[in-house]
């Protein structure tokens, strides 16, 4: 580890993890710019900073992912707040995004369905800010890390408390869009890397992993507009079982999207009329 009376630069080598994540956490621990990593690479580290820094250092070693320790990931060019109550966004999700945007006129309305840290409905309202955007969660812990992400980037949304559809009465949208749990229960993955560290709810249903993605499926008719669009974000092996809930629920010109992978990551279809 670090000692008191090394430089930024013998620090910034002799960290034991790869180049990004130990530039990502010296930035933290000491409050730098990145530039300053190489402007200021002869200062000294005090034994407060090599303390601090070893900790953090730690912590990432123990397996927890660099955004809990840092407090913050990029999405769609946005910072985002996160922290264990929600799921850290991942590059894969922004192509729901960049489907919803795609099918949303001026003046629509959107909901997002389990929001977490409000990923896609920030990134959605900040880009196309004449859409009004409505993103639900269970979680209040998740609800209000999303508020602030919202704040933070100058987003407009409203925010509510529900279960999937619960809290939303007779109200329909021209476009509905979800990363709902979808791993199955027991999957090995739950107990491996970053996902050791995230809210279980969020990442599983504990069951099969297409009862969520059924019930936003079977309730969705109730609540998107003639010619709505329904967008899923699942699994890398569930896009076939996932169009089929669409067709069987009445969805017309339903198709899959790959994610920067070349995986089917998000399938959806239009509601007839």
């Amino acid at each position: 580890m670090i000692e008191a009376g090394a430089t930024l630069g013998q620090a910034r080598l002799a960290l034991p993890l790869d180049a990004l994540e130990n530039r990502i956490l010296l930035c933290h621990a000491l409050r730098l710019p990145r530039v300053a990593l190489i402007t200021q690479s002869e200062r000294v580290l005090n034994a407060d900073e090599a303390a601090h820094l070893n900790a953090l250092v730690r912590r990432r070693l123990d397996g927890e992912p660099i955004a809990y320790i840092v407090g913050e990931r990029e999405f769609f060019g946005l910072p985002f707040k996160v922290n264990p109550a929600v799921l850290i966004p991942r590059p894969d999700t922004e192509l729901i995004v960049e489907l919803a945007l795609e099918r949303a006129a001026p003046g629509q309305r959107l909901l997002d369905m389990g929001t977490g840290s409000g990923a896609i409905a920030v990134a959605i309202a900040f880009t196309r800010p004449s859409l009004e955007v409505t993103a639900l969660d269970v979680s209040d812990d998740a609800l209000a890390v999303a508020r602030a992400n919202a704040a933070a980037n100058g987003a407009h949304v409203r925010f509510m408390r529900s279960d999937w559809y619960a809290a939303l009465g007779d109200e329909r949208f021209h476009l509905i869009a979800s990363n709902p749990p979808y791993i199955v229960a027991g999957d090995r993955h739950l107990a491996e890397g970053d996902l050791r560290f995230e809210p279980v709810d969020a990442l599983t249903d504990h069951a099969d992993g297409l009862s969520d993605l059924r019930a936003i499926v079977d309730g969705a008719g109730r609540h998107l507009e003639p010619g709505g669009w329904l967008l899923l974000e699942h699994g890398y092996d569930q896009a076939e079982a996932v169009r089929a809930m669409l067709k069987a629920g009445g969805f017309g010109e339903v198709q899959s999207w790959r994610d920067l992978a070349g995986i089917e990551r998000v399938s959806g279809g239009r509601r007839d009329g």
